[in-house]
């Protein structure tokens, strides 16, 4: 419920950050900090960022403050709602699979989640709290959220551009640059799609469990 609310302000919120100026950037740092607790879908804030900040700057300020707000809900999860958060996915076969993987492969196995799209980012962090894996490991792959960050960015930039031209603004982009922005989205979207196939395979094999993989390898052709 809270998130549904939270998540209905996020058009307010974005309005509000672009008139700051100066601030702005702790603005929306501080806010996708606390969206990501609240479990509001993390698209929207970093669309936003796209439109409010351009590429560059929506990508350091989306990645800080989803670095952040991950830290929070992972020792949330970790230190004061353990139990709540563990009665929604313990359950999960897939999580069972993944805790054990961990065991092993603490900072490999958290990147490959961050960089596959199997889980969402923001209930993936809660998750995570309740994992053996490091914090420090926990942090360092954040590293895999860049990706994604990206491709979210990217598209902000042409969908604020686009509203801004809706509603009669000039926009001061020659068609070059325009081409350019266009053809790196479509580069950015290639290369995270192959780069989320990729870890998505890398996590299925990480996770298999060991008498399945026997199973395979010892199979008759």
């Amino acid at each position: 419920m809270f998130s549904h609310q939270f998540g209905g302000q996020l058009p307010q919120f974005a309005a509000y950050v672009d008139r700051l100026g100066f601030w702005g950037p702790t603005a929306f740092i501080l806010g996708y900090i606390l969206t990501t607790i609240a479990l509001v879908p993390s698209a929207v804030m970093t669309l936003a960022a796209g439109a409010i900040f351009g590429l560059m700057d929506a990508t350091v300020y989306v990645l800080t403050g989803a670095t952040l707000g991950s830290a929070a809900a992972f020792l949330i999860a970790r230190h004061l709602a353990r139990d709540a958060v563990a009665a929604r996915i313990t359950a999960s076969a897939k999580f069972s699979a993944i805790d054990r993987a961990i065991g092993m492969q603490g900072f490999k196995i958290v990147l490959l989640l961050r960089l596959s799209p199997i889980f969402p980012y923001n209930l993936l962090n809660y998750s995570l709290g309740l994992t053996t894996v490091r914090f420090v490991d926990y942090i360092l792959a954040s590293v895999g959220m860049l990706p994604g960050t990206v491709l979210y960015a990217y598209s902000g930039v042409l969908v604020g551009d686009l509203a801004r031209m809706a509603s009669g603004a000039v926009i001061n982009r020659s068609p070059l640059s325009y081409g350019v922005l266009i053809l790196g989205f479509i580069a950015t979207v290639m290369v995270t799609v192959l780069i989320a196939r990729i870890a998505r395979t890398d996590l299925r094999e990480a996770t298999e469990p060991a008498t399945e993989k026997v199973a395979t390898t010892s199979r008759p052709e």
